[in-house]
Parts: C-alpha cells; sequence; structure tokens
C-alpha cells in the first residue's frame, strides 16, 4: 500500500514517515506541492497525507485538482487549521477525513486503516482473490491455503496481492518494489527475495515462480485443489 505524505516541516513529516513504515506502508514524502500531481498519476499512491499550508501551490489548490481530475486517490488533511470553517471547507472540497496538529501518530495509523475501509468497497465471498488452493482477503488484509488461516505481514499479504491480481503477469524486481517500497525506503538488494522466501515457506515452495532473467509470477500450485 502505497501513500504520499505532503509536509514542509521537516520533523513532522520525518516522524510520520517512519510511524507509517512501521505499520507496513510505502511512504513517499514531498516536501512542497509542486509534484504532487505529477507524482499521483506516475506512481498510483492510494492515500495522500496533505498539508494546507504549503510552499508553491496550497493544500487546498491541490484537493481541488485532485478531485477535479477525479484522481482515485483518498485524502487525509493534517493541519494546525484547527477551525470549524476551515475543517468544512476542506471536506466540501472533498477531503476524506480532517486531522489537527500536533497529531497522534497512532491515530494517524488508525485513520489510515479506516479511510482505506470506507473507500473500498465491502467485500463479499466472490470478492475474494482465489487462486487455487490460496484465498486472499484484501479487506482484512489476511490469507488462507487450504481453508486454513496463514498469518502474513503487511509487505508480506501486498506482494501476494499484486501477483495474485496480474496472474498472467511475469512482474519485474522493479515492478514489485515500486508497488512495496517508497522512494526513500532504504531497501536492502535482496529484501524482495527474502520476502518471496518467506512466502514460499508458509505456503508452498512452488506458490510463486522465478522466472530468471525477467522476475516473478505466481505459481500454478494448487490450482486443482
Amino acid at each position: 500500500m502505497r501513500l504520499l505524505l505532503v509536509e514542509d516541516n521537516e520533523p513532522l513529516g520525518s516522524a510520520i514517515q517512519k510511524s507509517l513504515v512501521n505499520e507496513g506502508y510505502a511512504v513517499d514524502w514531498l516536501h512542497s506541492g509542486k509534484d504532487v500531481m505529477a507524482s499521483l498519476t506516475t506512481y498510483g499512491h492510494e492515500c495522500v497525507l496533505l498539508d494546507l499550508g504549503l510552499p508553491n501551490v496550497s493544500g487546498e489548490q491541490l484537493l481541488a485538482r485532485i478531485r477535479e481530475q477525479q484522481l482515485p486517490v483518498s485524502v487525509i488533511v493534517i493541519t494546525a487549521r484547527g477551525g470549524i470553517a476551515d475543517r468544512i471547507h476542506s471536506l466540501d472540497l472533498g477531503a476524506d477525513d480532517y486531522m489537527v496538529k500536533p497529531i497522534d501518530l497512532d491515530e494517524l495509523a488508525a485513520r489510515v486503516r479506516a479511510v482505506f475501509r470506507r473507500t473500498q468497497p465491502k467485500l463479499t465471498r466472490t470478492d475474494v482473490q482465489v487462486h487455487g488452493a490460496l484465498e486472499l482477503y484484501p479487506q482484512s488484509h489476511t490469507a488462507k491455503w487450504r481453508g486454513k488461516l496463514v498469518p502474513l505481514t503487511n509487505k508480506e499479504f501486498w506482494l501476494l496481492e499484486i501477483l495474485v491480481r496480474r496472474k498472467s503477469d511475469v512482474l519485474s524486481r522493479a515492478q514489485l518494489g515500486e508497488a512495496l517500497y517508497g522512494w526513500d525506503d532504504d531497501v536492502d538488494s535482496n529484501a524482495l527475495e527474502v520476502y518471496v522466501y518467506y512466502l514460499r515457506r508458509k505456503f508452498s515452495p512452488d506458490l510463486i515462480s522465478t522466472v530468471r532473467g525477467v522476475g516473478y509470477q505466481i505459481g500454478r500450485v494448487g490450482q486443482d485443489a
């Protein structure tokens, strides 16, 4: 799950980014509003954490542009402006939530989760992603293998979900890395291989196929289960 943080306050931005990365999110951070629209259309972020008082372009202008262009992204406003009129104005512009500084980082993480729950369609049995003996439940970030629940970390789930969703494609390391990590993440060169190893160990050695020189693809194991 990839988030875009737009915050010009260095200490606060750093604290938010570290906190949400620890929650398992990929968090890209912009210090001004200048490149926000280009970033959203290029990287497909699913949620924006948006300060209102930004250099170059105001948060209100960005929020209006996001909604005018009908980009499929949730927006949580994080600002020092605590007046009722400010809240109403941002919500009318299309914000999904509004937090007043100083913020509690645990509360922010909870609000991000809540926004995703509200904006994702309510899942029914037919919405569950099924690949042979594997069942993925995106709303709860859980998985079952041959009917048994298998505990997963956020990044393990997201990697598996991407591979299942695009089961006909071979995905490169770069494509998978873009989905799992932010721009500034200090990513070990073997991080992706480690997650693939964990998933194979938890489910089956044949769950994920390595296509030499290209990348990875979900395997056909358990298709006839």
